[in-house]
């Protein structure tokens, strides 16, 4: 081989092999933030967060009804924009947030490292994101909200936004374990 074929040869970097117990860990975050984007998506897209006695659902996407609005009702309901844009965006976040993990799991490049990284960020920001939302919702109701008065699918995206919190620090802290 010829000195130019020696140098033209491309160097891949040399991966250590990965543990069991930190391949078993890195499948279960990926498992979990696919069940916190499926749990906060059904919540954003069903919407009805609220449910007060006698009275409709209120929900993220329609707080006020065709018919007559107070002046109150249309306040908030101008305010869900902030709601909805949070909420949506989070999940947006935590879906390519998810498939960075699962590329960095399926290609093990010298790049995976910081596919998993880039990915455990997006899934903090769509905490922040998800909980800016869901905290700007009850604000916005706090008059309206008892404890009892949270749907099921509120309680979807409470534990949504949970699980990308939890995700995306265990993500970052994993990533620092193993380099």
């Amino acid at each position: 081989m010829t000195a130019l074929g020696v140098q033209l040869k491309p160097t891949m970097p040399q991966l250590r092999p990965r543990s069991f117990f930190e391949t078993l860990i890195r499948v279960l975050i990926t498992l979990s933030v696919g069940t916190a984007v499926v749990l906060s998506s059904i919540s954003v897209c069903d919407g009805h967060w609220l449910s007060s006695p006698g009275r409709q659902l209120f929900g993220v996407w329609g707080t006020c009804g065709q018919e007559t609005c107070s002046p109150e009702m249309a306040r908030v309901s101008r305010a869900m924009v902030v709601v909805r844009t949070g909420v949506s965006l989070a999940v947006v976040m935590a879906i390519f947030g998810l498939e960075l993990l699962m590329i960095s799991q399926l290609c093990e490049d010298g790049h995976s490292r910081k596919k998993w990284c880039l990915g455990s960020v997006l899934l903090l920001a769509a905490f922040f994101l998800s909980s800016t939302g869901t905290l700007t919702y009850i604000f916005l109701l706090k008059d309206l909200a008892e404890y009892s008065a949270f749907t099921l699918t509120f309680w979807c995206q409470f534990l949504g936004t949970f699980l990308f919190f939890l995700n995306g620090v265990s993500g970052l802290y994993i990533n620092r374990l193993s380099a």
